[in-house]
């Protein structure tokens, strides 16, 4: 079986040469961790992906769950994994000792989820939705809150759900219908309907907390009359166990085209009127409270769709060196041995192109970790405040750009392998199923390019934004004196510049003619800000990889000249691309917009 997961060298590279992650080991928070402690915890994750996560994913992809006796009935295999998961410590190891875990940097635990996306996105889910129902229960819940159900988050003996979406609402928050009864105790009886949850239901662990947002009686309409509750699939009995079921119902299993090992549920809440949750925080500010649950969500979707997307590539580099066929376009003798696909130059083509989405994004996807470590560490607001703002411009492009074209990859894995590549012989099909997810998963990208252009550029007067810019800045500037670098620094700097003017632009027609029509073409614009983004990302790793160059003997001199490439390739195949968007946002043709439905 080929070894799909991020390879150490990368995680090593992007880390430690790019990151310089060891750097927050000098503040306060992080002062007993080192090097060593990172790889150790990188190499467990490596094993529980391999050995535990990886031998059932195709099982669990031809055995979706199904309902057998009124119970949901998961892969074998599927339980025991996560109990591994979650006995190594791997779901607490972001949290401080006060939670029962290692205080471990957000960056490598980002490093050790990519692992475990790429071996089994679906049974990864599990634990990424838990643990952000954590973070947010340790941020937003009340003291009695926590002590009742944070400890049986973070070791597994309960698993969180987030119920949004509702059959007639979608993404449409504003227009959810779920109601939550005061009781007068602290308590509240809840009563409607979710759609598309995620491990909703199931008998992996001893309980499911869902986090639920619902109106309150007498909310008022819209968002800002939303609220967030605690609702245990089992109540609580008095020694703080799971007890008698809470009337959460199951009314049924959605069967996807892809992630089929994450059960997927209808749920009813209140069909007999006993069902109770918790308030978290205040009324009405439950979508706010939500979003750090689900921004943490978006990044975390983004990253597993670089997973897969960088499993594809695995697959397709292996095969390409392994399968033998054709000849080059100049060879002479017909009865020549064949060559190994590698060896046409169109194959590499789709092999650098994988790479640089996937290497590209997962850089990125690691400076955005790497961004709430440093904001965790900073000593003065106004430190904190800017890392917050780069945090916010750049979720969306990650979670929107990245499983965007992670599909992209994951297309040219398939591609390279040909007529096998369409069979289900191979992973690579597995892959682009499981990835064409990720673009709907957490806000569809069509929302991402909506927030990004309609509230992020914009806020705080355009801080985030002008702090993006400044941020690229600077990179250019210190590659600018590299002759190797310099056209690349270049290139960059230019397309800024357009990504700027196409930015005035964009908000000045939003100005005058109205948001509607201005961002009619936002998902361009993502596009536009998300290339210019990840090319960012490969200016940072061309830099890095030249001081890999230049260190004596030259080892991984293969490796660092590769990333070089891979760089040469992005700017040169893809970013110029954007021009054509640029034109397009800047002129302001909104065919769509305009486009009436009659004449479909």
């Amino acid at each position: 079986m080929q070894d799909p997961l991020i390879t150490e060298r990368e995680l090593a590279f992007q880390l430690y040469e790019v990151l310089d992650v060891e750097a927050l080991c000098a503040h306060a928070r992080f002062a007993d961790h080192d090097r060593g402690t990172f790889e150790a915890s990188l190499r467990t994750a490596r094993e529980i992906a391999r050995d535990r996560f990886l031998p059932h994913n195709r099982a669990a992809d031809l055995a979706e769950p199904r309902i057998e006796g009124g119970r949901v009935v998961t892969v074998a295999g599927l339980k025991e994994a996560l109990a591994a998961f979650h006995e190594a410590g791997l779901a607490a190891a972001t949290f401080g000792s006060e939670a029962g875990g290692s205080g471990l940097p957000w960056t490598v635990g980002q490093g050790c989820m990519a692992l475990c996306y790429g071996a089994n996105i679906a049974t990864a889910a599990y634990p990424m939705l838990t643990m952000a129902g954590a973070h947010l229960l340790e941020t937003f819940g009340s003291a009695a809150q926590k002590q009742a159900y944070l400890d049986a988050l973070l070791t597994g003996r309960s698993f969180a759900t987030m119920c949004l979406s509702e059959p007639d609402a979608g993404s449409s928050l504003a227009d959810i219908r779920t109601r939550a009864k005061p009781l007068g105790d602290g308590r509240y009886a809840i009563a409607g309907n979710k759609m598309w949850i995620s491990g909703g239901e199931h008998e992996l662990s001893e309980n499911i907390l869902h986090f639920v947002l619902a109106r309150i009686d007498g909310a008022p309409s819209g968002v800002k009359g939303i609220s967030l509750f605690i609702v245990p699939r089992y109540r609580l009995d008095a020694a703080g166990r799971p007890g008698e079921p809470n009337d959460v119902a199951l009314a049924g299993l959605n069967h996807k085209m892809g992630y089929r090992g994450t059960v997927n549920t209808v749920l009813n809440f209140g069909e007999d009127g006993g069902c109770l949750g918790e308030l978290v925080g205040e009324p009405h500010q439950g979508l706010m409270l939500m979003f750090q649950m689900m921004n943490e969500a978006r990044i975390a979707v983004g990253l597993g769709a670089v997973a897969l997307a960088y499993a594809g590539f695995r697959h397709a580099l292996a095969y390409a060196r392994e399968r033998r066929q054709g000849r080059l376009p100049g060879a002479k003798d017909p009865a020549a041995a064949p060559v190994p696909l590698v060896a046409h130059a169109d194959v590499r083509r789709m092999l650098l192109a994988q790479k640089a989405i996937a290497e590209g994004a997962l850089a990125l996807g690691l400076y955005c970790a790497h961004l709430i470590d440093r904001r965790r560490v900073a000593e003065d607001g106004a430190e904190v405040e800017r890392m917050g703002l780069l945090l916010e411009i750049l979720t969306p492009v990650m979670k929107a750009w990245s499983s965007q074209y992670s599909l992209v990859a994951n297309d040219h894995a398939i591609q390279v392998l040909g007529g096998y590549g369409y069979t289900r012989d191979h992973a690579v099909e597995q892959l682009w199923r499981d990835n064409r997810l990720n673009p709907i998963h957490e806000g569809t990208n069509g929302i991402q390019a909506l927030d990004l252009i309609g509230r992020k550029v914009s806020m705080q007067n355009g801080a985030a934004f002008s702090l993006l810019l400044q941020e690229i800045a600077a990179t250019v500037a210190e590659a600018r004196p590299d002759p190797v670098l310099r056209g690349f620094a270049d290139a960059l700097q230019a397309h800024c510049d357009e990504l700027s003017r196409v930015t005035d632009a964009v908000l000045r027609r939003a100005a005058d003619q109205g948001p509607d029509a201005a961002f009619a073409d936002a998902a361009a614009y993502l596009e536009l800000c998300g290339h210019v983004v990840i090319a960012w990302m490969w200016l940072r790793q061309a830099g890095s990889a030249r001081r890999g160059l230049a260190l004596p003997g030259g080892a991984g001199e293969d490796y660092y000249r590769g990333k070089l490439q891979a760089c040469r390739y992005f700017y040169a195949h893809e970013l110029p691309g954007n021009r054509v968007r640029a034109e397009r946002l800047s002129a302001g043709e909104a065919p769509a917009y305009d486009m009436q439905d009659a004449w479909f």
